[in-house]
């Protein structure tokens, strides 16, 4: 089953590195991003998982939490580890799911026949603090995630469910936003004072200040 934006992520019990949880509980009203791997010792994932872990602080700024995936078992995980730290001088500080039987690969549609019958794909869930899955990302293996992307667009998910506003291309952080068509010119006038009119429908304003819990 293939999973589309606004449904709800599907909720399993797992054994993880830092023992075992169940999703929507582990999760709370926090975002979570949640990212597979195809298997351990792989050298593209190698440097993901790194990079993530010192990537920590800045996804708890932003009330989110990290878990990755895999279809090797927890000690395998374990042995993985070492080498992440080797590569990368980073210590993992989330847990990594195992995933032998392939139960959460198969409910998240991270199997893909033509790319491999066995391999899960390297897919992004961001899952919102309702439960419901915000964006999909799949990587080909041989290119690695951009996690400042991911931070990104977290930055954008978490503005937009505040705000009535949208982020144009290429937008970060403290930039200018989009009003929705949806407000009026008159609300905007009280709601976003000097917006500027670009196109009767795209006016652009300062970003709201927003509280990321």
């Amino acid at each position: 089953m293939s999973l589309r934006l606004g449904d709800i992520a599907p909720n399993f019990t797992a054994e993880t590195t830092e023992g075992t949880l169940t999703f929507h509980e582990w999760k709370g009203a926090s975002w979570a991003v949640l990212f597979s791997h195809p298997r351990d010792f792989t050298p593209v994932c190698t440097t993901e998982l790194g990079a993530v872990a010192n990537l920590k602080p800045e996804f708890t700024k932003r009330n989110t939490k990290v878990i990755g995936l895999s279809v090797d078992p927890v000690d395998s995980h374990g042995r993985w580890a070492q080498d992440i730290r080797d590569v990368t001088g980073a210590t993992i500080n989330y847990p990594l799911i195992a995933d032998p039987e392939r139960k959460i690969a198969a409910l998240y549609d991270m199997i893909h026949p033509n790319v491999s019958d066995t391999a899960t794909v390297r897919s992004v869930f961001i899952v919102g603090p309702d439960n419901k899955i915000k964006l999909t990302l799949t990587y080909p293996a041989s290119t690695g995630r951009n996690f400042q992307e991911i931070l990104r667009v977290l930055d954008s998910l978490q503005l937009t469910a505040k705000h009535q506003v949208a982020t144009p291309a290429d937008w970060t952080a403290g930039q200018d936003v989009i009003i929705v068509p949806s407000v009026s010119d008159e609300d905007a006038k009280t709601r976003f004072p000097g917006f500027v009119t670009k196109k009767p429908y795209l006016r652009l304003t300062s970003q709201p200040e927003f509280d990321r819990s």
